[in-house]
């Protein structure tokens, strides 16, 4: 279920540190105080990861009650953003990048150059 992002409206990571040990509740209560989004929104994905990057937690709103998904990876790691404390938005192709332990979220993104930057 978590390899592809098939069935998914969206999908939201939570960039930094966050403690697994937390359950429904806890992670609910963080998309909602946190990160200022609906937890109750049907079909939306938000990721957790904590600090080992070789396992995360999946947080869904199916309608009639949360779905609880965890992951842990036997070989490897995700490359998860740990700079920001915020939730962020991904493709799906991200989605899948991230998936297959590449990284999301560039260390030093390519920037446009106006002109009269350059004399």
């Amino acid at each position: 279920m978590l390899n592809n992002a098939a069935g998914f409206q969206k999908i939201y990571i939570a960039a930094g540190f966050t403690d697994l040990r937390r359950g429904i509740d806890g992670l609910a209560s963080i998309v909602k105080f946190n990160f200022q989004l609906n937890p109750y929104e049907k079909d939306i994905l938000f990721l957790f990861c904590g600090r080992r990057n070789d396992r995360i937690k999946g947080l869904v709103w199916e309608g009639d009650g949360f779905l609880l998904l965890y992951k842990r990876l036997e070989l490897g790691g995700f490359s998860w953003p740990r700079t920001k404390e915020e939730a962020l938005e991904i493709t799906p192709e991200q989605y899948q990048a991230l998936m297959q332990g590449l990284e999301i979220v560039s260390k030093h993104p390519i920037q446009e150059v106006q002109p009269q930057d350059l004399l």
